[in-house]
Formats: structure tokens, sequence, C-alpha cells
């Protein structure tokens, strides 16, 4: 429950950069730890990661001075109660398609009176032991970012952005473009014209904007940077790992 000052700084817009992560064991977070980014998100949306293990995850990346994020697999109570029950540092939520959505998962992040999250006593909590200090911790600490993937959350885009306590919203290309028909097709006139509403309705209301790159080269962080994305997932740890496999000239065909 320390504080780290990260839920300030993306709210004032100022870069983050961090990376994802999908292979379920310790070792990774402590290894993509040693690079500093300043919080990993553990993917349990499209992998197959137990509660069990998530835990331990968490675990593993403060200990290692590093935030944690869970993007969970759902905009549901449960599955964001369980992660931030394991210690969670922050919520991603993908699907976020609605101003609705968007209360709801406000709701399902926060305690009464800000939002109806069941109390529980888990690790967060020290076992029960420190409840007052961790409710303060939500209050002030805890990070909630909504996923932008479908056609229907760009239309709906200004009423989202208006939501209490939403920190960042995240585009999400590959969703949003099969929404509409095209997927993976970025651009497109009409995927890119989505992408460009995105990032003009996150500027009118000083919202943080992410984006996460996947393919490992550097130039890509920096286009980013340059397009005022401030919450910037850069690779996963398989992609990683491909990395420096294809850099190795005993690998390369």
């Amino acid at each position: 429950m320390k504080v780290n000052y990260l839920k300030k700084t993306i709210k004032e817009n100022r870069l983050t950069i961090g990376t994802w992560l999908t292979i379920g064991h310790t070792s990774v977070v402590e290894v993509l730890s040693q690079a500093k980014f300043d919080w990993i998100a553990i993917d349990v949306e499209h992998n197959l990661i137990s509660l069990d293990t998530l835990r331990h995850l968490i675990i593993a990346g403060q200990a290692s001075n590093t935030a944690m994020f869970v993007r969970v697999a759902k905009n549901d109570e449960v599955s964001i109660k369980y992660a931030l029950d394991a210690g969670a540092d922050g919520i991603i939520a993908p699907m976020i398609n609605s101003a609705e959505d968007a209360e709801k998962l406000i709701s399902y992040a926060y305690y009464p009176p800000k939002g109806k999250r069941g109390v529980g006593l888990s690790r967060a909590q020290g076992y029960g032991d420190n409840f007052s200090q961790y409710l303060e911790w939500v209050d002030k600490e805890l990070t909630v970012i909504g996923q932008i993937e479908h056609i229907d959350a760009i239309n709906d885009l200004e009423s989202i952005a208006k939501v209490d306590g939403i920190d960042a919203l995240m585009i999400g290309p590959y969703d949003l473009s099969a929404s509409m028909g095209y997927p993976g097709k970025f651009d497109r006139p009409d995927v890119k014209e989505a992408i460009e509403k995105f990032n003009a309705i996150c500027k009118k209301h000083q919202m943080a904007s992410g984006l996460h790159i996947v393919p490992i080269e550097e130039y890509r962080v920096q286009n980013a940077m340059k397009e005022n994305y401030s919450f910037i997932a850069f690779g996963t740890d398989f992609n990683f790992m491909k990395a420096g496999l294809k850099s190795m000239n005993m690998f390369k065909k």
C-alpha cells in the first residue's frame, strides 16, 4: 500500500511506460521489473492465468518496486474484486463501450460511497490488519483505466470521458477495427478517423490517453509520444524473447 504517485502522474498526462505480461511465472515478472518499467500489466483477459497465480505475480512485481496492474477478463464485479483484493495497484478494464460501462467500472473498483465494491479481507487489506489504511490508499492511489475497443465506445466517448474516477482511456486498435468489420486494417480511412477522434476527445477533456505498442520497435514509442499518448504499454513478455532470439545470427534464416 505504498504511495507511489503513479495515479497522479497518469492523471496529469505525464508519460509512463509499462509492459504487458502474459506468461504466468514470477521469474518473468522479476526480469521485466529489472527494465525499470513504471508498471506491468498482467493480462488475464487473453491468457490462462489462475487467481492464485495472479496473486503471486502481483507480489513478485511489487517486491521489485514495480506497480502491478491487471487487465481483467471483463468489466464485471467479481473479476475486478479478485484482482484488487489480491493487491493490484490498478485495473485495466476491456470493452468500455459507454458511459454506463465506465460508471460500472468505477462502482466495482471503489468502496462506498464512491462505488459499491464488497468488503473482504485479503492480501490487499493486510488480511484485516490494514483495512483503514487500505481505504485511504484506494481513494488516493488506485488507478482505473478503461479500454476503448469498439466503434460504439468512440461514438459515446464524450460521455465516457466525463465519468468521474476514470484516470486514463486506452485505445484498442485491433478490436476497434474488428468492430468496424476490418480486423487489423488500421490504414483504412474510417479506422484512422475513429482513432483520431479518440485522440481529439481525450485531448479536449484533458484525459490521459493510452496505447499498447506490441512490436519491439522503439521508434513506435517515440511516435506515440509525439501523438500525445502518455500511458504507453511497450511490448509483451513473449515478444521480448522473440526479439532477442531474432537478433542472434545463429537463429537467422
